[in-house]
């Protein structure tokens, strides 16, 4: 509580001749005093467990013009309290004192779970499991993953990356390859790569990229370019685990390379359940895979 000497000094002063034709000085008397008597009456008030009389005091304290800063900010968080307590108390109205606005809880981001079945003989592995909520989605990191080519395969056989992403195809075979596409979401060609090379290739559109050896008409991969942070690709068994996803509703994808077209599904975050999908395998493998001038080839050849 500050220190009213000066207030009384004043006061004092007031009394000797022409003291009173000095307006300022009583103004600030009377100011000075008004401070006192709020803040201790509200003091006391709070004290006592009378919140409502408190919040009274303490908010005509406030509407006092200059109001010291060390008076204002150790009345503040009282006020609140007190404003806090009185609601609900006896005979007190909720509207007779100004609520307290707090901070709504933030929702606990969960993490997403289940199973893809499906996928003919290929099985459910290598599925690209996606989430698009409604409203506002944030934009996913790009990131840079190193793909590789070991024993005339893609490993792995599937990818994953947001958009933006760099992924660099990396040659673990003593032997020459050539990475290409002809997809529409990504057209590219790395040319002829040795042994322990690596050759990058960024992808700047959201879709499926269809990836072919020129050299190796078997080798066959894919890499899933992806427009949302909420993304996870199956494992062998069809599990996948998709983790930091806020509570809403939500337009799940499923996309794999036996599906003729995605498996789309609405389904809600937050309830604990865990979701299972089943794919089709109704899309018929190319028996003919082209080379990067489009012409096809024929795989039993072993070229």
């Amino acid at each position: 509580m500050r220190n009213f000497g000066l207030a009384l000094l004043l006061s004092a002063a007031a009394a000797k001749p022409g003291a009173q034709r000095d307006q300022r000085m009583l103004k600030l008397i009377d100011r000075e005093t008004q401070i006192a008597t709020l803040l201790t009456a509200g003091k006391l008030a709070f004290d006592a467990g009378e919140y409502s009389i408190a919040v009274s005091k303490w908010e005509a304290l406030l509407k006092i013009d200059g109001v010291p800063a060390d008076v204002e900010s150790a009345v503040k968080p009282l006020l609140a309290q007190a404003r806090k307590d009185s609601v609900g108390l006896p005979g007190v109205a909720a509207g007779d004192v100004q609520a307290v606005k707090e901070e709504p809880p933030k929702p606990v981001n969960v993490v997403v779970s289940g199973t893809v079945s499906g996928g003919g003989t290929v099985g459910p592995g290598g599925a690209v499991v996606t989430l698009k909520g409604e409203g506002f989605l944030p934009k996913a990191t790009p990131v840079t993953r190193s793909y590789a080519q070991k024993e005339k395969r893609f490993v792995p056989h599937v990818m994953a990356v947001p958009v933006g992403s760099t992924v660099n195809f990396h040659n673990e075979d003593e032997i020459f390859h050539n990475v290409f596409s002809l997809s529409p979401v990504a057209s590219f060609d790395t040319g002829l790569h040795k042994a322990g090379v690596d050759t990058p290739q960024k992808f700047d559109k959201a879709g499926v990229v269809e990836l072919l050896c020129n050299i190796h008409a078997t080798m066959l991969g894919y890499v899933v370019v992806v427009d949302t942070p909420y993304y996870a690709v199956t494992d062998g068994g069809g599990a996948f685990s998709i983790k930091g996803v806020p509570p809403g509703n939500y337009e799940a994808t499923i996309w794999h390379e036996t599906a003729s077209a995605p498996l789309k599904r609405k389904i809600t975050v937050g309830d604990g359940s865990v979701l299972a999908f089943n794919i089709a395998a109704d899309k018929r493998p190319n028996p003919f895979p082209p080379d990067k001038y489009g012409k096809p080839r024929q795989q039993q050849l072993g070229y």
